[in-house]
């Protein structure tokens, strides 16, 4: 339940999702609130959010399920005799907003394969292709390492995001790409392909300022920013829904292009297993890309959404 309000951003839709009334969702949140000692959501006219401890408990839940999910799929393999288990590693954002729509596309084409999937940052991701512990990676960063090969599979727009009390919410004017660098933001860890992308487009690493803080997961991040903690540069994908509730307002930047792309990666002399194959091909198909803004539109997936200038 924790982890579908931190998804949904309501107390409500979580319920919802899960098929049981608001109340009976509630009574799950304060039973875990009462074993946890801690309070681990905020309620407000807006939705319901989680609170600092409650993104810490939701990144460490949403590992504890990912493992648990990973230990059925084996059990169900072995007991069934399957053979066609995939090894695949993706940074946070792709993993979490696209794979999804790919394994219902690959299960259509194999019906018995298994992924094993490894959620983990943009340059993690290349590490554990060049050491072949995985045949196929996906990644967000704009640089791919020596020893791979890339193939572009969507391209995906970053967005700033602040609270709709912060300064930056009522701006008349976009965010100068010398102001932003300056400002400490609310990051991923280094390594991810988020703060790679956003510190080359900004200048490299030297160029910005230290980060407020620093946070593993893209629901963290939300929540800090949804606390007024800092601004943060973050996927349209992972904001969209955000930015629609108006929880999260959107600031124009000036002078630099915020799209990426994103990309399939695997090593350079080793020949991809047919089931990668298949990943790969469901992944290059049809899938979501973020167009880039159209200034003064404020567009988010074609939707029009909250943008402070």
């Amino acid at each position: 339940m924790l982890l579908s309000v931190a998804r949904l951003g309501s107390l409500g839709r979580a319920a919802e999702a899960h098929g049981i009334s608001q109340p009976a969702a509630g009574s799950r949140i304060k039973y875990l609130e009462g074993l946890l000692g801690l309070a681990v959501i905020e309620r407000s006219p807006l939705g319901s959010r989680l609170t600092a401890e409650g993104a810490m408990i939701a990144d460490w839940a949403r590992e504890v399920i990912s493992a648990a999910s990973a230990l059925d799929e084996g059990v169900t393999a072995l007991r069934s005799g399957r053979l066609g288990r995939v090894p695949v590693a993706a940074s946070l954002t792709v993993a979490e907003y696209l794979m999804p729509l790919w394994l219902c596309g690959l299960r259509a084409r194999r019906p018995d394969a298994t992924v094993s999937l490894q959620v983990v940052n943009s340059s993690q991701v290349c590490g554990l292709v060049l050491a072949g512990e995985v045949g196929l990676g996906f990644i967000e960063s704009p640089n791919v390492e020596t020893g791979l090969k890339s193939q572009v599979v969507g391209r995906d727009r970053l967005v700033l995001v602040v609270a709709p009390g912060h300064p930056w919410a009522r701006r008349q004017r976009p965010v100068g790409a010398r102001r932003l660098a300056e400002t400490p933001l609310v990051q991923r860890e280094r390594g991810s392909g988020t703060r790679e992308t956003v510190e080359s487009v900004l200048g490299g690493d030297s160029a910005m300022a230290p980060p407020i803080v620093e946070l593993s997961s893209t629901t963290a991040i939300k929540s800090a920013v949804e606390a007024g903690v800092g601004p943060a540069v973050l996927s349209t994908l992972a904001v969209s829904d955000e930015l629609r509730r108006g929880v999260l307002c959107a600031v124009d930047i000036a002078e630099v292009n915020m799209c990426r792309q994103l990309r399939a990666v695997w090593a350079a002399g080793r020949r991809l297993g047919a089931e990668s194959q298949d990943v790969l091909a469901v992944a290059i198909g049809p899938s979501p890309t973020i167009k880039p803004q159209t200034r003064g539109l404020g567009q988010v997936d074609g939707q029009r959404a909250p943008v402070r200038r």
